[in-house]
């Protein structure tokens, strides 16, 4: 069997949607090499700064590393502005659809939030709303995208700063999306992950010194 028999979904039998699902699945586990594919074309993106939008991507990886943060904050910055290319309007929500079935709650919502709160440091100079993240005020994961957006986003734009390649981060993004889709073990709603470690920040600086 190359193909389905059928040209219309409603007509399909147990065999189309075996065979289909079997095909599915394969492509489903490449979706970690594709995506890191796609980060290298971040660098057909938006252009003006003093780095490329990959070494912005890197270099916010870069920082949450050497922060010790964990697998998920790490793979949430390497992949944060994704959408530059295809959704520019709309980057942070579908860089969060896409980490959604894969990461931490806590994580997909920083992602999905992180233009918003990005706006307090350039809004106001280009008449927009500065305080555009205020609507968030008392949700419980506004802290950590504040802290996400000061210490790993605004931050990374810097073309001395020490950073890291993307063969550094395949790993980590591979053993991502390589976990079952929105396992609740993995999703852990309502749970809060600090995203820095300065006892695992202290042990990376001495492995990488």
């Amino acid at each position: 069997m190359e193909t389905v028999k059928f040209t219309a979904m409603k007509d399909g039998d147990r065999e189309d949607y075996a065979f289909l699902t079997e095909h599915e699945t394969e492509f489903a586990a490449k979706t970690g090499e594709r995506l890191l594919d796609a980060l290298v074309k971040l660098d057909q993106g938006l252009s003006g700064y003093k780095i490329t939008r990959l070494g912005h991507s890197l270099q916010a990886a870069t920082r949450a590393w050497r922060d010790g943060a964990d697998i998920d904050w790490i793979v949430s910055a390497l992949l944060h502005d994704i959408g530059d290319i295809y959704a520019p309007y709309n980057h942070d929500e579908y860089a969060a659809a896409i980490l959604k079935p894969f990461i931490r709650e806590q994580c997909t919502w920083v992602v999905e939030k992180h233009g918003d709160f990005q706006r307090l440091y350039y809004a106001h100079h280009v008449g927009g709303n500065q305080h555009a993240r205020d609507k968030f005020a008392g949700h419980a994961y506004y802290d950590d995208c504040d802290l996400f957006c000061e210490r790993w986003d605004q931050t990374s734009f810097d073309p001395d700063y020490d950073t890291l390649p993307i063969e550094f981060f395949a790993p980590f993004a591979l053993e991502v999306f390589a976990r079952k889709a929105y396992d609740p073990a993995v999703i852990r709603a309502g749970v809060r992950v600090p995203l820095t470690d300065p006892e695992t920040a202290k042990q990376r600086s001495g492995a990488s010194a």
